[in-house]
This record gives structure tokens, C-alpha cells and sequence, in this order.
């Protein structure tokens, strides 16, 4: 950390009020000077859910918006969505919204592009693939990069966070991680909630990126450059 960014703040939407949990290990360590100003509506991530993979009622992408615009008038000086599942609504709102906007999961999608064509997508919760793999193609193409991506989804784990059980959660995506290593060149984690096995991931046979970590270390660098 090498500049004070106090005074600077960073808007977060969230989907669900689990992943106000899961960002606060990267907000502590991270961008610990900077105020936050949280916006949660589990209603989104609850009709998402209810929806087949790929389809998003579109009264979620207004939610988004309505919230950006309030982080906006509060004078945010990022905004952040903490959701992967409807990461195309930062697009959609981009017209209306003057105070930049991150998705979480972009920073880590180009840093894996960077490694090369085949890359490994992990994800516990199936709504949430078609989103990540067209986030994750689209950095591709803005990277001038052709990638093949091969798509692991372990329900079981997210099942077993869910009922309480991180550490069944933890060791069953740590099996698949190692098992799709031996298939790519980089891995991405689709959920921020898997970013809880990032100490467990030091070793691997492939670089294992994971949305927190990398993006709250690029929400700092734009913010230092904006200062």
C-alpha cells in the first residue's frame, strides 16, 4: 500500500448478504483506509437462482442501476458488483452511470488470459457459468486472445457451504482443482465465496485465481491513480 487513500470511497452491490462476509478479509487487508458503502438486495440472487442458467429477470439489471445511481449521488468514487451471476448489468447501466464500475470477476480473468489458451473455469453454482464464461470471453477478445475454456461445476460443494460445512466445501474444490490442472493453463474461481481457499492454493500445478484477492488489489490501483 503505497498511498493513503483516505478520503476515497468505494461503493459494493451485492446480490446476497453472504458475500458482504466473504469481501471484508480483502477490504481489511487491502483497501482498509477507504470508506465502503455496502448495498444488498437478496432478492436478486434468490430470482436469479430461480431462473435456468443464462436468463435474468430483467428487473434485476433496474435493481443495479437504481443502486449504482444511489452510490453515485452519495459521491463513490468506484462501484463495485459483488455478483457474478448478472455481471452484464455494470454494461447494461453503463450509459446511465458516470462513476466507474468494476465487475468483480474481470481482474482475474485477464491476469488468467495472460497465461495462456486454455483456461479452467470452477464454479459451484450453475447459474452462474454462462455469465462467467462470457466475461471470461469477452476478456479474451479484449486481450487479442483465443482461449479454450473448460468448465468444472461442483455443485456438491456449494451444497455442502450452505449447510454449514465450509470444510467439506473447501476439500471438495480443492479435488477439482487439482484434477482440471492437468487440463489448462490457469484456473478461475467463479464465486467470491471460493475465495476463502486462497491459503490452500500456494502450490498448485497452475495459477488459481480467485475474484477478492485480485480485484480489491486492482480496485486499489485505480483509485491510487485517480488520486
Amino acid at each position: 500500500m503505497s498511498q493513503n487513500l483516505k478520503g476515497k470511497k468505494l461503493g459494493i452491490i451485492h446480490a446476497a448478504l453472504i458475500t458482504t462476509r466473504a469481501v471484508q478479509k480483502f477490504l481489511d487487508e487491502v483497501v482498509p483506509e477507504v470508506e465502503v458503502v455496502h448495498w444488498v438486495d437478496d432478492t436478486i440472487q434468490n430470482t436469479n437462482f430461480a431462473c435456468a442458467p443464462g436468463t435474468i429477470p430483467p428487473e434485476n439489471y433496474a435493481k443495479f442501476t437504481q443502486a449504482a445511481l444511489s452510490q453515485q449521488a452519495y459521491g463513490v468514487d468506484l462501484i463495485l458488483l459483488a455478483c457474478s451471476t448478472f455481471n452484464r448489468a455494470v454494461e447494461y447501466s453503463r450509459p446511465m452511470i458516470s462513476t466507474p464500475m468494476l465487475q468483480i470477476d474481470r481482474p482475474m480473468m485477464d491476469l488468467a488470459v495472460q497465461h495462456g489458451s486454455r483456461i479452467g473455469l470452477l464454479a459451484t453454482v450453475p447459474t452462474t457459468v454462462p455469465a462467467s464464461e462470457r466475461l471470461l470471453r469477452l476478456a479474451a477478445t479484449d486481450a487479442g486472445k483465443t482461449i479454450e475454456i473448460k468448465t468444472r461445476l461442483c455443485s456438491e460443494a456449494f451444497s455442502a457451504l450452505k449447510a454449514g460445512n465450509p470444510e467439506k466445501h473447501n476439500e471438495l474444490l480443492l479435488a477439482e482443482i487439482d484434477r482440471l490442472s492437468g487440463e489448462v493453463d490457469a484456473i478461475v474461481l467463479a464465486q467470491l465465496s471460493m475465495s476463502a481457499l486462497e491459503p490452500r492454493l500456494t502450490s498448485t500445478r497452475v495459477p488459481v485465481y480467485n475474484s477478492g484477492r485480485t480485484a480489491f488489489l486492482h480496485i486499489r490501483q485505480k483509485l491510487e491513480s485517480a488520486a
